[in-house]
């Protein structure tokens, strides 16, 4: 329906006279900065919280804001399992297990032991990374030619199945393994919790 937002420009001129410009910025550009810098707020809150249950939260803000930037891919369903698995169903088990745990306030100290060198560690480790990608990006090692309207199905139920279901099928099974040996780990406990 909107696809450029006016963004009035004020110019000033060398005698103090100002004057105003049109431009126009795709909304589709300033949705995805929103709700990018949306993802990374949440985020961010995740790791700051001291409260389990208020990271699990910030985690819904970042899971939403994730969904709408798939939405902005034309991977509309991709958006839609990224709020009813992840933001629903997953943050339910994971308020359940935090509220399951019980845990206490002297159990949530952070270990601050040799946290400078973990920090400078993981910064090196993010450097080398950023650095190698962006030399494959310059070579062109992972940029593809087709465009995403060019791809058959993109974001299509058919389309994810297809893709899961033949060029990702070992990953996809070992992935429901692990979750059913998860559930019957977080059964074994409970039981045991129980006696």
């Amino acid at each position: 329906m909107f696809d450029y937002l006016f963004i009035p420009n004020i110019l000033y001129s060398s005698k103090g006279e100002y004057s105003t410009r049109r431009t126009f910025t795709s909304l589709e550009t300033v949705v995805f900065y929103v709700f990018a810098a949306l993802a990374l707020a949440g985020a961010l809150m995740v790791i700051s919280f001291k409260n389990p249950v208020s990271s699990a939260l910030s985690l819904v803000l970042t899971l939403f804001s994730t969904a709408v930037l798939f939405v902005l891919l034309l991977a509309h369903f991709v958006a839609v399992i990224q709020i009813l698995v992840y933001a629903g169903a997953i943050m339910i088990l994971f308020l359940f297990t935090v509220m399951f745990l019980n845990l206490k306030p002297e159990s949530l100290k952070f270990e601050s032991k040799h946290l400078g060198f973990k920090v400078s560690a993981l910064l090196v480790i993010l450097l080398f990374v950023g650095y190698f990608a962006s030399l494959g990006f310059k070579k062109g090692l992972f940029l593809s030619n087709t465009s995403v309207s060019e791809m058959e199905g993109f974001g299509t139920v058919q389309g994810v199945g297809t893709t899961l279901f033949i060029d990702y099928l070992l990953p996809f099974e070992l992935t429901s393994i692990l979750i059913l040996v998860a559930i019957i780990g977080v059964v074994i406990i409970a039981k045991k919790r129980a006696n």
